[in-house]
């Protein structure tokens, strides 16, 4: 639309000089008085008595002459106004303001892998906007090819570096735990960098051995708007602890959960909630600390049903805990969700709550040898229950979900329940009716 009206105005400034220009031929092209004739006519003559045919000629032609240029300089005027629209300086500038949409910076924690590479490629292959997710790679441990490999992206990410790297003073019990420090330390210095000296307002973080799936981009920014909005939420996740493949159902790629846990792994963090931890942030064991009580504060992680991220970092400071048994067979997910196209405020905590618990108590309680038997007759799902610390972990052990307490708190479970399918049906590892609160000695 706006061409059009540019290309009119342009033809009209264009019939306005043509026009004048003719005129004034036309104008010069005519013998004034005192010129000579015709051939046969005495200058003298002709000056005395021009012709009136002439002089009405000149008098029309002299009002419309004068009518034309009121007529040409409205038209100038129009033009005048309407400048901007095809002036080149605004041509492509939009004349509504479009909504600004948040920037979600990407921090990746890195040190000595250079397999760091598998990690950034997959950021970039599914990255949907270079402006709206900045990645930021953070190097400790003064990895020489480590660094080489982050530097050969370019400006496709940013990279900082840890500038203390020592040695931390720790308890002789602890010596063997001084890269547990030295993380955490890093952890430290990089959200500062990202939250306040780079001043944004949220963070995605991952570590160097984490592969993303498609719709990663798509799942953090459609749950920032629920974090930021939902005052019991304190991270989103894009980890399922018991995410192996046959413990999730592959048709529900789009079913997210709340969970009391903590997972990691691929989470978002607000820097409101930043500046909250950031004054006790923990000398060593961050994670472990964030799944304390006086962390957590009775809030909440949103995680999926299948995993957005997938470990591929057997070494490290853990040396490969839980990597052989479970974390290699964490299934990535494939299938693209359009989750910013989707309503998730199911996950509002009454709402969430209400529902969850009518559906996990609703549902029949099988015993465990139904369960591990694959005795159990219709769709599901099925509730089993337990009564203890001790018969949580054995029949999680046994059934091959993550048997591991934190502060009471079991891995993916909300209010004390974990789910996961077994041989194709729903369980619901869960506590009696009535539940109200953890027990922090259950570790």
């Amino acid at each position: 639309m706006l061409r059009k009206r540019g290309s009119l105005i342009l033809c009209g400034t264009f019939l306005f000089i043509t026009w004048n220009a003719i005129l004034v031929l036309l104008l010069w092209g005519r013998p004034p008085p005192g010129q000579p004739g015709e051939p046969g006519q005495e200058q003298g003559e002709e000056a005395q008595n021009p012709p009136n045919d002439v002089v009405g000629d000149v008098l029309r032609m002299a009002d419309t002459f004068e009518a034309e240029l009121e007529l040409q300089k409205e038209i100038l005027i129009q033009i005048q106004s309407h400048q901007s629209l095809w002036e080149p300086s605004n041509r492509n500038k939009p004349k509504l303001k479009v909504p600004h949409e948040p920037v979600i910076p990407i921090l990746v924690i890195a040190c000595n892998r250079v397999t760091v590479r598998r990690c950034l490629d997959k950021l970039l292959q599914h990255r949907p906007s270079a402006e709206l997710y900045p990645i930021i790679v953070s190097q400790d441990c003064g990895h020489a090819e480590t660094a080489e490999v982050i530097r050969s992206y370019g400006n496709q990410v940013t990279h900082l570096k840890q500038p203390d790297l020592s040695d931390i003073a720790v308890r002789p019990e602890h010596k063997k735990f001084q890269g547990y420090y030295k993380i955490s330390r890093h952890y430290h210095w990089a959200l500062n960098q990202v939250l306040k000296t780079l001043s944004h307002s949220s963070v995605v973080i991952v570590e160097d051995d984490l592969e993303v799936a498609p719709d990663f981009f798509e799942y953090f920014r459609a749950s920032l708007s629920l974090l930021k909005s939902d005052p019991s939420l304190w991270c989103v996740s894009a980890w399922n602890d018991n995410g192996r493949d046959g413990y999730v159902d592959p048709g529900k790629a789009n079913l997210l959960y709340r969970t009391d846990f903590f997972p990691g792994l691929g989470w978002m963090l607000l820097r409101e909630m930043w500046e909250e931890l950031e004054p006790k942030w923990p000398a060593s064991f961050w994670d472990d600390w964030m799944r304390q009580p006086e962390q957590r504060r009775n809030r909440a992680c949103i995680r999926p049903e299948i995993s957005r991220t997938l470990t591929f970092g057997r070494q490290g400071v853990s040396l490969g805990q839980f990597y052989d048994k479970y974390l290699r067979y964490i299934k990535l997910n494939t299938e693209f969700v359009p989750f910013t196209k989707l309503d998730l405020s199911y996950l509002k905590e009454e709402t969430y709550r209400e529902t969850f618990q009518k559906e996990v108590y609703s549902a029949p309680v099988v015993t465990y040898e139904d369960v591990k038997q694959g005795k159990l007759k219709g769709p599901g799902p099925f509730r089993l229950q337990y009564s203890s610390k001790d018969s949580f972990k054995v029949m999680a052990k046994n059934l091959g979900i993550m048997d591991d307490l934190k502060s009471g708190v079991p891995r993916t479970g909300y209010r004390g329940v974990v789910s996961f399918i077994s041989r194709g049906r729903r369980i619901y590892l869960a506590p009696p009716p009535g539940w109200t609160q953890y027990d922090p000695t259950w570790s």
